[in-house]
């Protein structure tokens, strides 16, 4: 009997079996999304945003700049590359070769960084602006930028979009009709208008992605225009683009650590700081009280040293603790935000203290103002709002991203834009 691998193609139809097998193989790897990577605990502080600094989301208009900031906690001033992928809509790696989606070359170093200044954690401020001298963009849609080391070896990655405008997104934010989600959920209702002519074939062109608060766990996707009024298509479903609301953000202020502000008990001067916040409560059953916030946003500021706070802001231990009575049973409790990109890792889980009948967790944070909350994992289930409560009136940002694969067309062209925020809550 033949062996090895070219004992398979001992015949035509074996043969093409074969290949059949490999492209489907190919095709599979072609078509895994692809999420982004998380930094290892050196790594701390990333910030990536557009000219408008949308809360560590960057989205901004084609030609237009976005900028990446991180610190590195060894302060040893290493080397770091940058490299930049293109994909489809729904995060799979797109056709586009590279240098059909950017213009000049990436895998460059990083070359603008500085030591901090007067901290007692040093590390090392990174900052990288796109486009830039070197590389620069050439087509629209969802754009992954990956982060190496000197080693080649991938250190984090995020996500950014590029839009450019073809079409004009209405949106609006309504109470379910359900009565039985009356109080607790939001819908989403939309209507896309391109500027010019008509979509053609839009049930198969177009592509439409909904996130609550910036967060890419909260993608709605698959959803096709309920009916159509003249060139607009009209998106006024009850369910397929419902929310929960949930509750208003936890928040602390650390931008002055000589002093205690709003919702931090206590501070301590050790080896770095130690910053102790108030117990938290469960607002699970707790009618809802607005308090303004930031949809899980952080900012990096220091008032206590004039300058740069990317380079003169300190880090703190921060410590978090939230009542409970008993600790539950095979689930886990993570301090959730868009500070740790809304990761669930070792580093951000909180473990309960029977004694004191708390859970606690502590995160080195650099000074700033910072949203959070609690969130509940089970298995591979994530429950957002398992210890806020969830209502109607809760206040949260809506995005409407809508995308466009021409007849012929290799690439999903991000066309147009919807934002809106449920503080207009409509019946």
């Amino acid at each position: 009997m033949k062996k090895g691998f070219f004992a398979f193609f001992t015949s035509k139809k074996n043969f093409f079996l074969g290949i059949g097998f490999l492209v489907l193989q190919f095709a599979n790897l072609r078509a895994q999304v692809v999420y982004e990577y998380a930094p290892p605990e050196h790594i701390k502080s990333i910030q990536f945003y557009g000219s408008e600094n949308t809360e560590n989301f960057p989205l901004v208009a084609l030609g237009e700049k976005i900028n990446l900031l991180f610190d590195d906690l060894r302060g040893n001033e290493a080397d770091y590359y940058y490299k930049i992928k293109h994909f489809n809509h729904d995060w799979t790696p797109s056709a586009l070769f590279q240098n059909e989606y950017i213009e000049g070359y990436d895998n460059l170093r990083i070359d603008d960084y500085n030591t901090s200044f007067n901290t007692l954690q040093t590390y090392t401020h990174y900052r990288l602006q796109l486009p830039n001298e070197a590389v620069q963009f050439k087509v629209s849609g969802n754009y992954l930028l990956e982060i190496y080391d000197t080693y080649d070896t991938l250190v984090f990655s995020r996500r950014f979009c590029l839009f450019e405008e073809q079409a004009s997104v209405q949106t609006a934010v309504y109470r379910p009709q359900n009565m039985n989600r009356f109080n607790t959920h939001q819908s989403l209702h939309f209507s896309i208008t391109p500027y010019q002519g008509v979509f053609r074939n839009p049930e198969q062109t177009l592509a439409v992605h909904l996130l609550q608060n910036r967060q890419w766990d909260s993608d709605l996707t698959g959803i096709k225009p309920q009916y159509f009024s003249g060139s607009t298509l009209e998106y006024r479903y009850e369910a397929p683009t419902q929310y929960e609301g949930g509750n208003e953000f936890y928040f602390f202020d650390t931008k002055d650590l000589r002093v205690t502000s709003p919702n931090i008990s206590y501070i301590e001067r050790n080896q770095v700081y130690e910053t102790y916040l108030n117990l938290d409560i469960s607002r699970l059953n707790v009618p809802y009280t607005f308090a303004p916030d930031r949809n899980g946003g952080f900012q990096i500021r220091n008032i206590m040293r004039p300058g740069n706070p990317n380079i003169e802001a300190d880090y703190s231990f921060v410590h978090f603790s939230l009542a409970a009575d008993f600790e539950l049973n095979g689930e886990e409790i993570y301090i959730y935000g868009s500070f740790n990109n809304y990761h669930l890792s070792d580093a951000n889980r909180m473990y309960y203290n029977p004694s004191l009948e708390i859970y606690e967790g502590v995160l080195l944070l650099k000074q700033g103002f910072y949203n959070y909350k609690y969130v509940i994992k089970q298995g591979n289930l994530l429950n957002k709002n398992g210890l806020s409560g969830t209502h109607a009136l809760t206040e949260n940002d809506y995005l409407v991203l809508v995308y466009y694969r021409a007849i012929g067309a290799q690439y999903d062209a991000l066309i147009g834009i919807g934002r809106t925020n449920s503080f207009e809550l409509q019946n």
